[in-house]
């Protein structure tokens, strides 16, 4: 039986390409720890990867989303915690005025309440990222704006927002929507006119109608209270979907993980073994490449 030569030569150097190749490969995964370097490495992995890749994307969406909505409550909290304050003391004021006051205390007091007036129309505009924060969804233009007098005296005011709330996804499921709703937004501007007929009530000096102007200072109190107890609430929610999202992140980075990186102690051992079976075609192929042609025929 008659072997070519050059069969035989070629069946060596494929083998020794197969080998060399496989030795590169598998020296790739023990330096990088990765077994997949190309689709054709494990098309199904790949897929699966790629899959899992997206819903990383989206999870780290959904996590700026959630730092976002966070930032949005904590602003709103601390302009609702500022008029709460102004609320404190415009009902001190109110409880003041009721009493037997002369005409200069009563004055004072109603200068007071004018500049309680000031500084809430400043918080009820506040602004975050360069939004109007109670102006529902309005917001690039003030949330409440004012009427004066001659004087400079602020005598009525108006909310120029809107009962809409932007809504943020914080997951494929649940949404939130971190700003104050319409009835907040509205009861801000009507604290604001309380505030108003409070100055005035002082101004004129007769405790009867200061002491008229306490229940509705008291239903704005109430409405100050419970915007600021459902926005704490609002914080907590978002805080743990952030929670919940670094978790969803951990478990699928461990997926990708286990698909993508290589077992190093078996590839070692691996490339142990394709780098001596490589050593060993090399020496056949010296041996054989000096066998002189009559040594295949038998």
């Amino acid at each position: 039986m008659r072997v070519a030569s050059g069969s035989v030569s070629d069946s060596i150097v494929r083998q020794i390409q197969q080998l060399s190749s496989q030795q590169a490969k598998l020296q790739s995964q023990v330096a990088t720890g990765q077994r997949i370097s190309q689709p054709e490495d494990d098309p199904a992995a790949v897929g699966r990867v790629l899959n899992l890749e997206s819903e990383r994307r989206q999870i780290t969406q959904f996590g700026l989303n959630a730092s976002t909505a966070l930032a949005v409550a904590q602003s709103a909290f601390s302009g609702l915690q500022g008029i709460k304050k102004i609320s404190d003391r415009a009902g001190e004021l109110a409880t003041l005025g009721t009493g037997v006051l002369g005409p200069a205390a009563m004055q004072a007091y109603g200068a007071e309440a004018g500049q309680l007036i000031e500084q809430a129309v400043q918080a009820a505009n506040t602004r975050f990222s360069g939004n109007y924060l109670f102006a529902g969804t309005a917001v690039d233009a003030p949330a409440v704006s004012v009427t004066r007098d001659v004087g400079g005296r602020i005598t009525a005011v108006s909310y120029d927002g809107n009962s809409a709330q932007a809504v943020i996804p914080l997951s494929e499921a649940t949404s939130i929507a971190p700003s104050t709703g319409g009835a907040t937004n509205q009861g801000l501007a009507d604290f604001i006119t309380n505030l108003i007929g409070l100055r005035d009530a002082l101004n004129s000096g007769a405790p009867a109608a200061v002491a008229a102007t306490q229940a509705a200072l008291t239903d704005s109190e109430d409405l100050l209270v419970a915007a600021i107890a459902d926005n704490g609430g609002m914080q907590t929610r978002i805080e743990a979907s952030q929670a919940q999202q670094a978790d969803r992140t951990t478990s699928v980075d461990q997926l990708i993980s286990a698909e993508t990186s290589a077992d190093l102690a078996a590839t070692v051992m691996k490339l142990n073994q394709t780098q001596t079976a490589y050593q060993a075609a090399l020496q056949s192929a010296a041996n054989i490449m000096r066998l002189s042609l009559l040594d295949y025929i038998r």
